[in-house]
């Protein structure tokens, strides 16, 4: 098998040097930075013999395999006795501000081109590489050249090879020793549980077939043995080597973590990492010290290769403490480290946003295609919300008034220099609030981007990126960096303004607020997932599949699979109470009916209850009158913020053999609708009052009227739909293991209407509606003298 190693990705490795300086430039985004090439390669087109973006490769020998080592150069111009190779650059700093390293790593990709080409063109006797600059700031276009023969350009090649062949050849041990130990590893468990074995062989095929899956497991499959175990033997069998595990939330990841343990604990040997958040993985003393003043940044690539070395020497599963140890013994940043260890891991861990943020992708991996990646994607239910916010950006005038007050008691040349390219965006700001006002409006929805408001940001962030590299450190500086970083967003995500987009301008007392609102990511979502080799996505919560299918970029190229539930189903009974309304109106006139049947389902048997609502109003609405009517009863009831240890305190009162009951008041779609195990009998029934609909507002409203136009299902997919994953997922809380049985109460007629019933999956098919407080006590009392007799 041929791997392929990219020209910048080779030169960047082997020629960094010196200090780690976070990207003085990060304002110039990738899409400006094309958007630059392609101008200036306009201009080159003109002349016939001048060719764009040409690909080159030569195949190169290390450690007894091939490599194919390729990229493409930005323009080439050959005649039959002359070549010249440009490479275009793109950044804020002037160009002689440009350190040495920099400059070696632009020269050393260009090189490579310069070798690759004579190697193809014997007949010339050197070739000549022009360096173009382009300074974005003040659009200065710097041109340097130099002409080098084969000589120079063999030795500085073989220099280069001979340099990574340590490290490829210290990867291609790895992946040997990784590869035996797939082979021999059996399935870690004794036996595959119900579904487990069918979801297993769906995910290898997904992977030989080079295909997108989605996947509904319901709790109880085990769908993360079930993703990596397969995964993990394609990777052995040479099919894939990378594996990108991508999810939510924290706890998801250390499951991966462990089931990664529990399969090195038969023999598996394989590198994997998980990466941790800049801001919580960096070290108490390197907070709020500037790059060139951090010791952990100071000289970092000179210290990175020593560090990487000893790590991938000694270590498999490369944890948050496993990378602050070796960060700490090594002395470089522990975040950067991460990223570096990563190119040398077979299995990366990690939050969603590093292959769909537009901001903050892994450029590492995701710049291209790379058909050695493959994407397992879990809890992917969460994706919906999460990439509409990653697509989305917002920015508020109200900042600025403040941030102008802050400069005008500052009497220096750099603060008024500041207050004049503020006062332009506040200039433009005021121009639509004028708009607004002239029309009698407060608030303004448009298919157009805010363009004017786009153009003055971005020039504001050209100007600032050189203004805060020259001030000292203040709470003014840190003040203008956070409006900074939000106009810099906003700028980016104007970028990707397309007819999936709407411009929402809010008149928010005396300030406006302007937000470009992503209605569908699913064809970004598309663009990432492409990619790789392939994905499976997937989620104990996926009904119905075609709308995940069609909101996640998947409907035309995707295959789907539905497990059912691996637990008997009369395990749970799923009472719909058909003599409750819950709609915002009738909600005063069925509290009583509520109360009652909460307390009709606590009443047949003692243990512990979750009660989930669509707000907190309603929540402590319904609470009070539950208190005052049963006074006798244990009540708790989820906060609105709640930290890591008053959330396990609120769990730990869920205690194993209760001997009084305990009735838990929480949120749909909050913190214990999904992500907790209370396994056995610490939690015996769930309430899900109302079908969860998200609250009428401006851009649910334009979600609907998008998808109206779209596929006539407006309602379905902006409330209906992201209303039902979250009442799946709170009663997903009940039934976490084949031994736990209990009841979920649906208490709203809407769950019994068809609209309704056909979204259920398979194992709430036995649901039963309920016509009475009656009915419900005796359907109550004869499920649990049912689960006496069977005992």
């Amino acid at each position: 098998m041929t791997t392929k190693i990219g020209i910048r990705q080779l030169v960047e490795f082997v020629l960094r040097s010196g200090d780690l300086v976070e990207t003085k430039n990060s304002q110039n985004t990738a899409l400006n930075g094309a958007r630059i090439h392609r101008r200036l390669q306009k201009v080159r087109s003109k002349n016939d013999d001048y060719e764009s973006e040409v690909y080159l490769k030569t195949d190169v020998t290390m450690n007894d395999n091939q490599y194919v080592i390729s990229g493409r150069a930005d323009g080439i111009t050959l005649t039959k006795d002359k070549a010249l190779i440009e490479e275009i650059k793109t950044s804020d700093q002037p160009y002689d501000e440009l350190s040495d390293n920099t400059l070696e790593l632009y020269w050393g990709q260009v090189k490579v081109y310069g070798y690759i080409l004579l190697q193809e063109h014997p007949e010339l006797k050197h070739v000549t590489l022009q360096l173009t600059y382009f300074q974005v700031s003040n659009e200065e276009v710097t041109i340097d050249e130099q002409t080098l023969g084969h000589e120079e350009l063999d030795k500085f090649f073989e220099d280069l090879i001979t340099e990574y062949e340590y490290w490829i050849t210290l990867r291609a041990k790895l992946r040997k020793t990784r590869n035996d130990s797939i082979k021999k590893m059996p399935f870690p468990f004794d036996k595959f549980r119900a579904g487990q074995h069918e979801m297993a062989a769906a995910v290898y095929k997904s992977i030989l077939l080079e295909k997108r899956l989605f996947v509904e497991a319901p709790t109880g499959t085990g769908k993360t043995i079930s993703t990596l175990f397969p995964a993990i033997k394609a990777m052995g069998e040479e099919k894939v080597q990378r594996l990108f595990y991508l999810t939510a939330k924290q706890s998801t990841r250390h499951v991966a973590e462990e089931t990664v343990e529990l399969m090195a604990g038969k023999g598996l040997k394989l590198k994997s990492i998980t990466l941790t958040a800049k801001d919580k993985i960096r070290f108490p003393e390197e907070q709020d010290v500037p790059p060139e003043e951090n010791p952990y940044m100071i000289g970092y690539y000179d210290r990175l290769k020593p560090a990487l070395s000893d790590l991938l020497t000694n270590e498999d599963a490369i944890t948050r403490s496993v990378i602050e140890k070796y960060a700490k013994k090594h002395t470089v940043d522990p975040f950067e480290f991460s990223l570096d260890a990563s190119l040398f891991c077979d299995l990366i861990i990690c939050d969603y946003n590093y292959l769909f943020d537009p901001l903050v992708y892994l450029q590492r991996f995701f710049v291209e295609k790379d058909t050695d990646n493959f994407f397992l994607i879990d809890e992917v239910h969460n994706l919906v919300s999460r990439s509409r916010d990653m697509y989305s950006a917002e920015i508020p005038e109200a900042p600025i008034a403040k941030l102008l007050k802050e400069a005008r008691a500052i009497d220096t040349k750099a603060s008024e220099d500041f207050q004049k390219q503020l006062k332009k965006v506040r200039r433009v700001f005021t121009q639509m609030k004028k708009v607004l006002k002239e029309d009698d409006q407060e608030e303004k929805i448009t298919s157009d981007a805010p363009e004017k408001l786009i153009n003055t940001l971005g020039k504001f962030n050209d100007f600032m990126g050189d203004w805060m590299a020259e001030q000292k450190p203040s709470d003014f500086l840190d003040d203008t960096k956070d409006y900074f970083f939000n106009s810099l967003t906003f700028v980016k995500i104007g970028a990707l303004f397309d007819d999936s987009y709407k411009t929402r301008i809010v008149l928010d007392g005396k300030n406006l607020v302007v937000k470009e609102l992503c209605l569908d990511p699913s064809h970004f979502i598309n663009e990432s997932l492409n990619l790789g080799l392939g994905a499976v996505l997937f989620s104990a919560t996926l009904s119905p599949m075609d709308y995940y299918r069609s909101v996640l970029g998947g409907i035309d190229n995707s295959l789907a699979y539905q497990l059912p539930s691996p637990f008997p189903v009369q395990n749970q009974e799923i009472l719909i109470t058909q003599y409750i309304q819950t709609t915002y109106r009738q909600r005063q006139f069925s509290q009583d009916s509520i109360v009652q049947s909460l307390n009709t389902m606590i009443t047949s048997k003692t243990g512990n209850y979750l009660c989930f609502f669509p707000s907190y109003s309603y929540l402590k609405q319904v609470k009070d009158a539950f208190e005052i009517a049963h006074p006798e009863v244990d009540v708790i009831a989820q906060q609105g913020e709640m930290e890591n240890q008053a959330r396990q305190e609120f769990l730990d009162q869920f205690t194993e053999n209760p001997d009084h009951t305990l009735v838990a008041f929480c949120v749909l779609g909050g913190i214990f609708s999904e992500g907790i195990d209370l396994r056995g009998d610490r939690l015996i029934g769930v309430a899900v009052v109302s079908v969860g609909l998200p609250g009428l507002s401006a851009e649910n409203n334009l979600i609907r009227d998008y998808y109206d136009a779209e596929n006539g299902r407006g309602f379905e997919y902006a409330y209906q739909m992201p209303g039902f994953n979250n009442v799946l997922q709170a009663a997903g809380r009940l039934i976490r293991s084949s031994h736990d049985a209990g009841i979920i109460l649906l208490l709203d007629q809407r769950f019994g209407s068809a609209r309704y019933t056909q979204l259920f999956p398979q194992h709430w098919r036995n649901y039963r509606r309920v016509s009475s407080l009656p009915q419900l006590d005796a359907d109550v009392h004869n499920f649990w003298r049912g689960r006496q007799d069977e005992n």
